[in-house]
């Protein structure tokens, strides 16, 4: 029973350091090389988890060197234009000006409906509102619109709107002071102490979340009492 607990323990945090050296992506972003290399790893991973008989190395092995196989081919995609083409592929164009590209929708084997689907889903009903709309190479399908097509912007009404958009700071996260946060905001334990006085709370855990933004602003939200 132990043996399982441990084998398992030991597995899933070397996947998850493997995940997280590709990067940061989503499911459906993945390129076709990191997709294939998510679902071989996962095959390898059970075998050693299910069989006792295996020994764990045997399974680690083999997803340490798709792993770095992985690193070479991301290093190499970085330096090398074509060999990123060859891994990666190169997004295809399926709507120019308007005009659906019938050959290269049955090059990359785009059906219709999921064309019509995808422009749905981005609240475009009708094809000639669409001057670009282009596959990429994790499946998303980037649409343009034509420029008559576009909510107007303040700059094209010539309206003169105060930029107040800032990006706040999270300094105390479900009751837990963020220190390294408040040292990068300037600020210590004293100033925040001072703050949580004027939310009238008397300690960090009473607090679900404060930020504080590029203005100076804090903003605070309260524990509810049945958490």
């Amino acid at each position: 029973m132990m043996t399982a607990f441990a084998r398992t323990i030991i597995l899933y945090f070397l996947i998850m350091i493997g995940l997280r050296l590709m990067g940061k992506r989503q499911i459906g972003e993945l390129e076709p090389s990191e997709l294939v290399l998510t679902m071989m790893i996962s095959d390898l991973a059970t075998v050693p988890m299910q069989d006792f008989g295996i020994p764990l190395l045997a399974g680690v092995i083999p997803i340490l060197t798709l792993l770095a196989l992985s690193m070479l081919l991301s290093q190499l995609s970085l330096q090398n234009l074509r060999f990123r083409e060859l891994v990666c592929g190169t997004p295809a164009v399926l709507i120019r000006r308007g005009v659906i590209q019938q050959q290269v929708m049955r090059e990359n084997r785009y059906t219709l409906d999921e064309l019509l689907e995808e422009l749905r889903c981005q609240g475009i009903s009708c094809v000639e509102d669409v001057k670009y709309a282009i596959l990429e190479n994790s499946g998303q399908l980037s649409v343009l619109p034509w420029t008559h097509q576009h909510p107007p912007t303040a700059a094209q009404l010539h309206l003169e709107v105060e930029d107040d958009v800032t990006l706040p700071t999270v300094l105390i996260n479900d009751g837990r002071v963020l220190r390294k946060n408040l040292a990068a905001c300037g600020h210590d334990r004293v100033w925040l102490e001072e703050q949580l006085r004027e939310q009238n709370l008397s300690s960090p855990r009473e607090a679900f979340l404060l930020t504080l933004d590029e203005q100076g602003r804090v903003s605070c939200v309260k524990k509810e009492n049945n958490l």
